[in-house]
């Protein structure tokens, strides 16, 4: 079988449990529950803490795992990322007290108090800046004023937080992260555990590609379709379909699900009536 770690908790498990249960998944049915077998698809699915799981995945404790880009690299174990999953997007950057600092050339012998300290040892080395990394699980935010830190390194996301603590951030970005499916270099499966991670990263792409789009139906004066076509071309091209009387036509197109509004409003103008949306669970591109 293969073997799936995902994160027990915090930001990144909640969406991991519900893109795996649109991919058709088994979902636990409780917070206790930390490994669930799902025989139907060939997988074990191992709960796990997000900061530990690219440790399982390195060590072939575990075939592939899901945790943040930045908790990846922070782990310094080496990894191939199979696909990008589209959410825990955040920024991790450098927060002073306001208008204290403005580049990170400035932070040559400062103390930087971080949750993760090997992320930024590396980001400092290679840029030859030489600064004390001080390392906290948590509430970085608080150290400046306590006194442990000058600066802060920490993800940031609408920054409310930064404020409220009178800081904010400085200088370029260390990086940009989102949740990751991957796995280790050079893993080799059996052909079953194969065949699942297969299936698991295609699955996985259907539930991305559908959350991105949706189907769009409508009916058109036969003689106003290209029109309509111009505006819904569809993946490849949109499913035509002839009406009792061959006046109309019926067409069925999959659109970017930010501009079906637009594309609806544009249709009516352009002559479509009984325009429908419907929301896509699944597919397969």
């Amino acid at each position: 079988m293969l073997r799936i770690a995902v994160p027990n908790k915090g930001a990144l498990s909640e969406p991991a449990a519900d893109l795996l249960q649109e991919a058709g998944y088994r979902r636990r049915g409780t917070a206790k529950e930390l490994v669930v077998v799902d025989e139907d698809n060939g997988v074990e699915l191992f709960h796990l803490r997000p900061r530990d799981i690219a440790v399982y995945v390195g060590s072939g404790t575990v075939d592939v795992g899901i945790t943040g880009q930045d908790m990846l690299l922070d782990s310094r174990t080496p990894a191939d990322e199979i696909l990008p999953l589209g959410f825990a997007g955040s920024t991790f950057r450098f927060a002073a007290p306001a208008g204290t600092r403005s580049d990170v050339s400035e932070l040559q012998g400062a103390r930087i108090a971080t949750s993760y300290e090997n992320l930024v040892e590396d980001y400092l080395a290679q840029r030859g800046i030489t600064a004390e990394v001080v390392h906290l699980d948590g509430a970085v935010e608080s150290s400046i004023r306590l006194g442990v830190a000058d600066v802060i390194a920490d993800v940031v996301e609408t920054g409310t937080t930064l404020r409220q603590a009178g800081l904010e951030p400085f200088g370029e970005s260390i990086m940009t992260s989102q949740a990751v499916l991957f796995s280790r270099p050079g893993m080799e499966l059996d052909e079953e555990a194969a065949h699942s991670l297969d299936v698991l990263a295609r699955r996985i792409r259907g539930v991305l590609v559908a959350r991105e789009y949706v189907m769009l139906d409508y009916d058109i004066p036969s003689a106003l379709l290209e029109r309509a076509v111009q505006i819904t071309p569809g993946l490849q091209s949109p499913t035509v379909s002839p009406l009792h009387g061959g006046e109309w036509s019926a067409v069925r197109a999959m659109v970017d699900s930010g501009s079906a509004h637009r594309m609806m409003d544009e249709l009516y103008d352009a002559g479509a009536r009984a325009i429908l949306v419907t929301a896509i669970q699944a597919c397969r591109i």
